[in-house]
């Protein structure tokens, strides 16, 4: 998972595109892994039942989420070439101006804190 992380943060260097890492593992472990693995994107510690995973409703780890221009979560635990594929769909979407509404009126997601 990580060696195509890494190739689709490069790939999107240059769109509007951000993945974020939210670790839950001790932090000398967390800190450690990133640079060992040579994680460029933003990472955060939540701790041990922390508020983001209680937020986003997280039990198990790998978690994905994917969310649009508008923070609505469009798709979950999707990897590798789905989860470029998945990104490419909604930059594609946002370029052409069909992005759905922040409050998720056309249906297509929802936020984290209704269960999405």
């Amino acid at each position: 998972m990580l060696p195509h992380e890494r190739s689709l943060v490069a790939k999107m260097k240059d769109e509007p595109f951000a993945l974020v890492g939210v670790n839950t593992d001790p932090i000398d472990t967390v800190k450690a892994g990133v640079a060992r693995e040579k994680m460029s994107w933003r990472h955060f510690w939540d701790g041990s039942g922390g508020p983001i995973c209680m937020s986003w409703n997280v039990h198990s780890f790998p978690t994905i989420f994917i969310l649009d221009a508008n923070g609505v979560i469009r798709a979950r635990d999707l990897r590798d070439d789905a989860m470029e594929k998945k990104v490419e769909e909604l930059l594609a979407e946002m370029k052409a101006g069909k992005m759905p509404s922040k409050d998720g009126a056309s249906g297509s997601g929802a936020t984290p804190k209704s269960g999405g």
